[in-house]
């Protein structure tokens, strides 16, 4: 994505056209790499029963496989694969339950390999649409920002009231996968947009956002202690009961390397 200059946002079918042409040196090792093992080794149960001592190699199934041999799933070529027209309606008809086998031992092998990656699973398949934020709006910040009379957005330091704000990630959607109200936090519409899906400073922007995500536990447990949305916290203080177990040291401690991992996996600084 970095290398060929793609965001987040683009359809599918542009990131295809884009790296079946793409003259990137880099692009194509990396695609170069996914055809090293697979496709061929995927095949090698057709063809290794009943071969002892015979040397089963890439050049041998890419070569017994373009008759379809031992009645093969596919047949592999240079620049393609042509599937067996025999197992084109078990594949229809079990389409469904191999695509989620594959997601799943995908996911597994990912998660082993990538631990500190939160959500792994979700990641995978983009959602088509994400999940409005109207009741984190409605039920939390506007009820806020009305009790305070508004703040100054932690990026830009510009007033932000109840009728005008932007609720965002504080680390981005992208990575997190959720929309907790312990992540989200009023900013200005304004730089919204300019924030986009980059990774706010610990050292810059924590203390302030701290001092909000309080805020609006301590005004919302007063006017709605019942809430449900309260219950996000639970996943930061486990034991949070008061305002008084709003802990700034804890916070940090799960913010903060949340932040450098996304870093690592390829999220920009603001």
């Amino acid at each position: 994505m970095e290398l060929e200059q793609l965001t987040i946002e683009i359809r599918k079918d542009t990131i295809l056209e884009v790296l079946e042409n793409s003259a990137i040196k880099g692009t194509n090792q990396l695609l170069g790499h996914f055809d090293k093992n697979v496709p061929h080794w995927f095949l090698s149960p057709w063809f290794l029963k009943g071969r002892a001592g015979e040397e089963v190699n890439k050049a041998f199934i890419y070569n017994a496989s373009q008759h379809f041999e031992n009645n093969c799933l596919y047949a592999l070529s240079a620049n393609e694969i042509k599937i067996n027209l025999q197992w084109l309606p078990y594949l229809q008809h079990n389409a469904g339950v191999l695509k989620a086998f594959c997601y799943w031992h995908l996911s597994l092998f990912l998660q082993a390999r990538n631990p500190n990656v939160p959500d792994i699973p979700n990641k995978l398949i983009r959602p088509a649409l994400r999940s409005p934020l109207t009741l984190q709006r409605k039920k939390y910040w506007d009820i806020v920002l009305r009790e305070v009379g508004g703040v100054d957005c932690i990026f830009t330091n510009k007033a932000i009231t109840a009728c005008d704000y932007a609720l965002d990630h504080f680390i981005p959607h992208a990575f997190v996968s959720h929309d907790l109200i312990w992540n989200l936090v009023p900013i200005a519409s304004s730089f919204n947009s300019v924030k986009s899906d980059r990774l706010p400073s610990i050292e810059n922007h924590f203390d302030g956002f701290f001092k909000i995500q309080k805020l609006g536990f301590e005004i919302i447990s007063h006017h709605a202690p019942k809430s449900r949305l309260l219950e996000d916290y639970l996943t930061v203080f486990p034991n949070l009961s008061s305002v008084s177990d709003f802990n700034y040291s804890k916070f940090k401690e799960v913010m903060q390397p949340l932040v450098v991992i996304a870093g690592n996996n390829g999220f920009k600084p603001l």
